[in-house]
């Protein structure tokens, strides 16, 4: 049940590993509930590419196009009045992936600086969800499912990358 003060139009996002169902969940609870659904802009990214084959040349690009664009999908969420659906959270991007990239010393601590400085400015202008669910998956699984979905830019996820994710995912969730 989702305890919440916003019963009649709620926003709930889902969190989890590249692979862990995000994007299927997404679809049945909006299809169930009639909620709008809004999904991760992945397909369309020019930068994913170049990302997994140079982490360190790409990541702070990267992470500023998705910062950029799910920004703009919390823009276009505040303004319709009934219950929403998303696939992955802004806040993941910083505190899951960027601070990641930057633990793993594939962004520079002035990036990482810049970064942060970014999503502190537009913090106080996102709504916040109402319930996030957390899908927890194995790195098999997650290797499993992305084999699977056979999209050419994953091809190259580096098992060792997806559990330093799910590590930090861990971390973030005990939070």
């Amino acid at each position: 049940m989702l305890k919440s003060k916003n019963r009649t139009n709620p926003f709930i996002g889902f969190a989890g590993n590249i692979g862990s169902g995000k994007t299927t969940f997404t679809t049945c609870l909006s299809d169930r509930q009639q909620w709008e659904p809004f999904y991760e802009p992945v397909a369309e990214n020019p930068y994913l590419n170049d990302f997994y084959k140079d982490m360190t040349r790409w990541s702070f690009n990267l992470q500023i196009y998705f910062l950029h664009k799910r920004f703009r999908i919390h823009q276009e969420m505040s303004k319709i009045n009934r219950g929403k659906v998303q696939d992955r959270t802004i806040y993941e991007d910083k505190e899951i992936f960027a601070k990641n990239l930057y633990d793993m010393g594939n962004m520079t601590e002035r990036d990482w600086e810049n970064y942060c400085g970014l999503f502190s400015t537009m913090e106080p202008f996102l709504q916040k969800p109402d319930l996030i669910i957390y899908l927890k998956t194995s790195t098999e699984i997650l290797l499993s499912r992305i084999k699977k979905r056979n999209r050419d830019f994953e091809k190259s996820i580096d098992s060792e990358y997806l559990h330093k994710l799910n590590i930090s995912y861990d971390k973030w969730i005990d939070n």
